[in-house]
């Protein structure tokens, strides 16, 4: 078992020894996302693939923070809040927004992009390097700026 999966599959068995309902909730909600992933696929997640996997859960409850918000149901925006919160603990840091832009400089420069038909080969080289640690829809406006100017 790699080892963020292996991680959070440790993280629940202390939640259900602790007691602790909410944060088992939600660390089985990962599980099951790794588990379908693993099914549908036909294969065993390395950490990067989980990586794309916890991505994809924050991105969902931020969607779903931001509908409950304007729909002023706190207690479901409460519960999104949480989850984002176990969820992105098993993230890397994110990046500061300098360093962003210093790797995308670098990816243009590696595929020497130099117009708007190259962003899907500037983001196929960033987005193994940024995957859990930034925001990739705002990674690939960053490059259509730099490539567009």
């Amino acid at each position: 078992m790699d080892t963020l999966k292996r991680r959070v599959d440790d993280d629940t068995k202390t939640a259900l020894r602790a007691g602790d309902k909410r944060r088992l909730g939600t660390l089985r909600l990962i599980l099951a996302a790794i588990k379908q992933r693993e099914v549908d696929e036909r294969v065993r997640l390395d950490d990067a693939c989980v990586l794309q996997v916890l991505d994809k859960m924050v991105k969902q409850r931020k969607e779903s923070l931001a509908i409950y918000t304007q729909a002023k149901r706190a207690d479901l925006a409460g519960q999104e809040a949480f989850e984002i919160q176990i969820v992105q603990s098993y993230l890397p840091a994110p990046l500061d927004a300098a360093r962003i832009a210093a790797l995308v400089g670098e990816a243009i420069q590696e595929v020497a992009a130099q117009s708007l038909r190259d962003v899907g080969r500037v983001m196929g080289v960033l987005k193994p390097r940024l995957q859990g640690r930034a925001d990739l829809s705002e990674v690939s406006r960053l490059v259509k700026e730099r490539l567009a100017g």
